[in-house]
């Protein structure tokens, strides 16, 4: 996560649990780097609003956005079976920061 600060990039993660779930989660998994928000309620609303909520499980895709300081979204993807790769976001992040 330290390389994408370095990039100027602020990472957050979202999941349409309760905060309380998305803490244990991080937990579970060592402790995380950056902060989770939670899109509990009204239920997977801002999900829904990036096209990435799945009306039938309730749950996000994973995905990773770029979004530039004015709010406009430049970058999107979205990982079904896979992890993001970390190198290619920060190439993302290279080719928009010229």
């Amino acid at each position: 996560m330290k390389s994408f600060e370095e990039m100027g990039a602020r990472v957050l993660g979202l999941g349409a649990d309760a905060r309380p779930a998305l803490r244990a989660w991080g937990t579970n998994l060592g402790g995380l780097n950056h902060s989770l928000l939670s899109d509990f309620w009204p239920h997977g609303e801002v999900a829904r609003a990036y096209g990435i909520f799945n009306e039938d499980s309730g749950m996000c895709a994973r995905s990773i956005f770029i979004i530039d300081p004015d709010g406009l979204v430049r970058y999107r993807e979205t990982y079904q079976g896979v992890l993001p790769d970390p190198n290619a976001i920060r190439e993302e992040l290279a080719k928009l920061q010229g």
